[in-house]
């Protein structure tokens, strides 16, 4: 499993990376190992509101289909529409495969930094 130390996690395994106050987030690794092999991915429209801890979408695998749980609240500024014909770049490449970015961000669930985040799939596996 690869666990990018300068990103951060969420316990509903999603990562998220600040760029000048925007948070660009992705499942992580263990997510999409978990999950199999990706078929789907249901994103929301730009300008629509987030909130933290809350679903924004779904990824269909060929095991299940699994909501996306935003870390954050704020509006979706830019969704990654490649996924929608290539939704099998989250298996490829997880941490290059963003889903959305979110701006106006207003408040963070409590997330994990990498070591924390280890630990916690750990405990899950």
């Amino acid at each position: 499993m690869n666990f990018p130390a300068e990103l951060q996690y969420s316990r509903s395994h999603e990562w998220i990376r600040m760029e000048d106050g925007v948070a660009v987030i992705g499942i992580s690794d263990f997510a999409q190992s978990e999950l199999g092999d990706v078929v789907f991915v249901n994103l929301p429209e730009v300008g629509d509101d987030t909130t933290a801890g809350e679903a924004f979408g779904d990824v269909e695998s060929v095991k299940a289909v699994s909501d996306l749980v935003c870390p954050v609240t704020g509006t979706v500024c830019e969704v990654n529409e490649e996924l929608l014909d290539s939704p099998e770049k989250l298996n490829e490449d997880c941490y290059g495969a963003w889903i959305i970015k979110v701006e106006n961000i207003t408040e963070t669930e409590d997330l994990l930094n990498a070591a924390e985040y280890e630990a916690f799939t750990q405990e899950e596996g």
